[in-house]
């Protein structure tokens, strides 16, 4: 079977592999397959992996061949989890599975999802109604991180939001926002075309980075934002976000900042008493929760996609979404 595979850093190839279905998991054929950010990453070295690896973690497909006992049935469309766990440990035992010390993240830490065929358990995997379209589907992994991300954040008619980058995960928790009764709701961004998009989608009032303190302290009349989501991942975008927010305010910290912060302002943070929130990967409920509102229409999902590219033709699709002109890119078989 045909995987994209990276032998070394900035190395990617779509090669031949044998089938990977071991005994006692659910084979599950490639429908759609997103790259983000941390793909990117792997493939230019900036992680450490061991070589060589199928990439990929962001994966909705349908079952072909299911072992004796599993509830779940040949034809079914499902999202793969691609956080590994042991199913055994306390974090894993406390509803914290994303959390496993012996675990990771597939196409990072094991071959991941970029294959037209895996073998995972079926404890990882989860049912997608057919009413969801299938490239909408496509991006339920990556709204499951979104809701984990909101997950223990309160938000009211009250709460004034910022979201700093609007890439794919930054516009879904625009909408997500919303969704939840956020009242208003502000787009941060140095693209116009995304900024446009933002308005499309629901935000209250859009900026581009330099313009956003000024359109912050108008909108909330000098308070400062009761919430604000940093979806970039870097230490610039983080003290904007500490920034921008209020006193007694929230900053979750959704982008993953590899760097070593070295400036963070730890007197400001004690100044507001903000709360930073760092979220990792979803546990199975929040994605649970992602296909129920796809499933509901509550989420705008197309508007995302951008491009598709089948896996023989990788390296394109791989340049595509580096480009900056493209928000979701998917890979098919």
């Amino acid at each position: 079977m045909k995987a994209v595979v990276t032998t070394g850093p900035g190395v990617l190839e779509a090669v031949d592999v044998p089938c990977r279905s071991e005994e006692g998991t659910v084979s599950v054929r490639l429908e759609r397959a997103g790259i983000c950010g941390t793909d990117l990453n792997i493939l230019d070295g900036a992680m450490p992996i061991r070589y060589p690896l199928t990439l990929g973690h962001e994966m909705v497909g349908t079952v072909t061949r299911t072992p004796p006992g599993a509830q779940i049935s040949p034809g079914a469309r499902v999202l793969v989890n691609p956080s590994i766990n042991c199913d055994a440990c306390y974090l894993c035992e406390s509803d914290r599975a994303h959390l496993c010390s012996r675990g990771g993240l597939l196409g990072r830490d094991a071959d991941g999802v970029f294959a037209e065929t895996i073998g995972v358990p079926e404890r990882f995997l989860h049912p997608v109604p057919e009413g969801i379209g299938l490239a909408e589907a496509g991006l339920l992994q990556v709204l499951g991180t979104v809701v984990h991300s909101q997950q223990n954040v309160p938000v009211s008619s009250e709460t004034l939001a910022v979201v700093i980058g609007l890439g794919v995960s930054g516009l879904l928790h625009l909408q997500l926002l919303n969704e939840r009764g956020a009242g208003r709701v502000i787009g941060i961004t140095r693209s116009r075309r995304k900024l446009d998009l933002a308005r499309n989608l629901g935000a209250h009032a859009v900026a581009t980075p330099d313009e956003a303190m000024a359109v912050v302290t108008e909108i909330s009349e000098g308070r400062g934002a009761d919430l604000v989501v940093e979806a970039v991942g870097t230490e610039a975008t983080v003290l904007q976000a500490i920034e921008l927010c209020g006193y007694s305010g929230c900053v979750v910290i959704y982008g993953t900042v590899t760097g070593g912060m070295g400036k963070l302002p730890f007197y400001r943070l004690y100044l507001k008493e903000l709360t930073l929130r760092f979220p990792r990967a979803a546990r199975a409920a929040d994605y649970d929760t992602a296909i129920g509102l796809a499933t509901q229409g509550r989420m705008e999902l197309a508007p995302l996609i951008t491009a598709h590219f089948p896996l023989g033709q990788a390296a394109a699709a791989f340049a595509a979404a580096r480009s900056g002109d493209h928000l979701k890119v998917l890979l098919t078989r």
